[in-house]
């Protein structure tokens, strides 16, 4: 599964990547447990059905993450030591682990192990297996998110309107919880700006504005959800089914490319309809200006409908508590947001998205400052003997830049 990029693309594994991922380390095991803690406060409380749906989401999104995990271990070439950062001794071993959905754990522990070993044994080609390594990471936590704490958001932001405990601290959590969704979308963001053959150009201002048209976006998205099954939490699931599996058979039309299988790319293919549900995520190459277009009206009209439908129910049935602005004063702020990220959407495209280049080589006449993606230099140029390169992240990096 691994291929080099030649010498235009000399993989470094800076230090502030490492902290990132030592810290996405600690954060995925305090989350382990915040959803532990999760679980038993509403059994202790009598919230079965909440209890259980906490549950469907947890089992659900570690059971995919891990399928991902392993169907990517056994596609790749190299030995299952060298994959998992010695930690691993068989490939054997590994399966067990996943079936105990350990798969990610060893994933981070191995980028750590490996980390260490190149930045005090100053080697640097396991700098570049940190790299590989990271990059199915990042993908990894990106699935996660959407498949487990976008929903989980929603959740709780249901749960909280449902219990009218609307208040400026609950609110602010919700802002925050958004926000981390909005971090892991920028962090792979990041991960495949490593492939950029100018990345010492980039700073952060990109990212920044990144993060805030997908925050912006993702947002809303998950307060309309959440009202709507706040209102009509019959009907919620029938919703999310029947929008899934529009998104799905879409996206089982375009030309993707990230799995070795056929089933492993129908569950790819399936896991961009989860992602879709909430945010947009780039799959094709060329222009997806159209697509990207399609996308945005469908989430629009959709989310007027559900905060439509929310305003009807509330005018019927009035809640049993006072709402911090008028149900109608919510839905304009809600759409106002979401159009403000779209504006901030479009800047990010115009003016911080690198452009294409189809030179070998960098052009140098170019303007200081622009990032060129040159595909034939990705796809085309001869590896060195110790290069390893992530075939995945590299075809996603090509569709994200075309």
């Amino acid at each position: 599964m691994e291929e080099g990029l030649g010498n235009t693309l000399p993989f470094k594994y800076p230090f502030s990547d490492f902290l990132f991922t030592v810290v996405g380390l600690f954060c995925f095991v305090l989350d382990m447990v915040l959803d532990v803690w999760a679980v038993a406060s509403f059994y202790l409380e009598g919230e079965y059905v909440y209890m259980g749906m906490l549950v469907f989401l947890l089992l659900g999104s570690s059971l995919l993450v891990q399928a991902f995990s392993l169907l990517w271990y056994l596609c790749d070439k190299d030995g299952t030591e060298t994959r998992t950062g010695g930690l691993v001794k068989n490939l054997r071993s590994l399966k067990i682990l996943h079936v105990f959905q350990m798969g990610v754990f060893v994933r981070y522990a191995g980028v750590v192990s490996v980390s260490i070993c190149g930045f005090c044994y100053k080697k640097r080609y396991m700098e570049g297996d940190a790299v590989f390594l990271s990059h199915d990471l990042s993908l990894l936590r990106l699935f996660e998110t959407f498949s487990e704490s976008a929903p989980q958001l929603v959740l709780m932001v249901t749960i909280i309107i449902g219990e009218g405990s609307v208040d400026l601290i609950t609110i602010l959590k919700a802002i925050g919880s958004a926000s981390a969704i909005s971090v892991s979308v920028t962090m792979y963001h990041r991960s495949l700006r490593s492939f950029l053959p100018s990345k010492a150009k980039q700073g952060w201002l990109s990212s920044v504005v990144y993060f805030l048209w997908n925050l912006l976006l993702i947002g809303p998205r998950v307060a309309a959800v959440s009202l709507f099954a706040s209102a009509f939490p019959c009907y919620i699931a029938a919703h999310f089914l029947c929008s899934w599996m529009v998104l799905f058979l879409f996206a089982s039309q375009l030309n993707t490319d990230l799995m070795d299988s056929i089933g492993g790319e129908r569950l790819y293919q399936a896991t961009i309809g989860l992602i879709w549900y909430f945010s947009w995520f780039h799959v094709t190459r060329g222009t997806s200006r159209w697509i990207s277009t399609i996308y945005h009206t469908w989430i629009a009209v959709d989310i007027v409908i559900l905060c439509g439908l929310w305003i009807w129910q509330t005018k019927e049935s009035p809640p049993y508590f006072d709402l911090p602005l008028e149900p109608c004063v919510i839905f304009v702020v809600n759409m106002l947001l979401y159009f403000s990220g779209l504006g901030l959407k479009v800047i990010y495209y115009k003016y911080c998205h690198p452009k294409c280049t189809l030179q070998i080589e960098p052009d140098t006449d170019s303007q200081e400052g622009e990032d060129e993606v040159d595909f034939r230099c990705m796809v085309s140029s001869q590896p060195k003997p110790s290069a390893r390169v992530n075939k995945r992240m590299r075809n996603l990096a090509e569709t994200f830049y075309s």
